[in-house]
């Protein structure tokens, strides 16, 4: 059962070092560059026209690792699998609509906010409804109506504010990998770092699951997750795709991921949270995203409330290259802090299992 996971990893690894190039050279002839902000680091405007919406890469490899991967070992797909691949697909959807509109009809801004809005609202709901759908033998749904840290707790809070918060978790995430996603390779590899983690876990939650509680040395401390598995597959797969789109996606880029990449990287970074009983972990695994997001919101609440900024230019990773620092420092110092994150956030996982023991 484990070779998915090597297979998925690495197919998804080969198809983004094959795939990308191609899909490289085929933005550049249809001319879809990137557009530049004038008011950001000069050294910037060198990148105007890379081409972009390189998650296109990525995303299709990831699906195609996955049904290889289930195709050469002989298992079937499972609920959580699709539930979470869709997700990723759906907010790519609606990424690739706004860079569409944004370098192929030229109108600047892209999708109108509310179209985007929507867009986001159709995907995360229905992904959320749909988690709450297809229990197995155990009664476990891929998803829970309690809220999570290592493992489920607390009181149910219904499918109603289930879905309010499902939906809230996507689109903070997403906001957050979008608002990374500013220097070349930033958040490619930290979303590498993150994937990895996950592929732990789902590891993890495989060997200790209570399916499997009359074999454990300690049934107490095992995980009430419906696929764990297979969340390891697809965290797998986006592990390699991620790392071979990044050998083209590094400094100096030969592409960007653009919106149609950061949509969906913090969607399905959200769903492997949801469906692996880790909703607020992930706010500690993807601490470099919730770290840049703040960054934002803190420059915007102190502008208008008294005026002034507190960094010289938001997202944060823009403050350093204004206060000197090279683009590749900041990128491998930012990588280095997602490294920690990811270290932590395991380390608590293993913590409240051990505590358990």
């Amino acid at each position: 059962m484990m070779k998915q996971i090597l297979f998925s990893g690495v197919i998804g690894l080969f198809l983004t070092l094959v795939g990308t190039p191609l899909l490289i050279k085929l933005l550049a002839r249809k001319g879809y560059g990137q557009y530049i902000r004038d008011d950001g680091p000069r050294e910037h405007a060198s990148k105007r026209g890379t081409p972009t919406m390189g998650g296109i890469a990525f995303i299709l490899a990831t699906i195609a690792a996955y049904f290889l991967s289930k195709l050469i070992t002989g298992y079937a797909p499972t609920y959580s699998g699709l539930l979470v691949l869709g997700l990723m697909f759906g907010m790519g959807l609606v990424g690739f609509l706004d860079d569409y509109i944004k370098i192929v009809k030229r109108r600047s801004l892209g999708l109108r906010a509310k179209a985007k809005m929507a867009g986001q609202l159709i995907v995360g709901i229905a992904f959320a409804v749909l988690s709450l759908q297809f229990s197995d033998s155990r009664g476990n749904t891929p998803a829970s109506t309690k809220l999570s840290f290592i493992t489920d707790f607390g009181w149910s809070i219904g499918p109603v504010l289930f879905v309010v918060w499902a939906l809230f978790m996507i689109l903070a995430m997403s906001n957050g990998v979008n608002l990374t996603d500013g220097l070349d390779g930033l958040a490619t590899g930290a979303s590498v770092l993150v994937f990895g983690a996950y592929t732990f876990i789902g590891v993890w939650q495989f060997q200790e699951s209570c399916a499997n509680a009359q074999t454990l040395t300690n049934p107490g401390a095992c995980y009430e997750v419906r696929d764990p598995l297979d969340l390891a597959v697809v965290a797998s797969a986006l592990m390699g795709a991620c790392l071979g789109f990044l050998w083209w996606n590094t400094s100096p880029a030969k592409i960007f991921m653009g919106d149609t990449g950061s949509l969906a990287l913090g969607g399905v970074l959200t769903g492997l949270a949801i469906l692996s009983r880790t909703e607020l972990l992930v706010a500690i695994m993807g601490g470099l995203f919730v770290l840049i997001t703040m960054s934002v919101v803190i420059q915007v609440g102190s502008f208008r409330l008294t005026g002034k900024r507190v960094f010289r230019m938001a997202p944060l990773q823009h403050h350093f290259e204004l206060k000197g620092w090279s683009e590749v420092l900041v990128v491998v110092r930012f990588w280095i802090i997602q490294g920690i994150c990811v270290i932590v956030g395991l380390g608590l996982f293993y913590a409240g299992w051990a505590a358990d023991k």
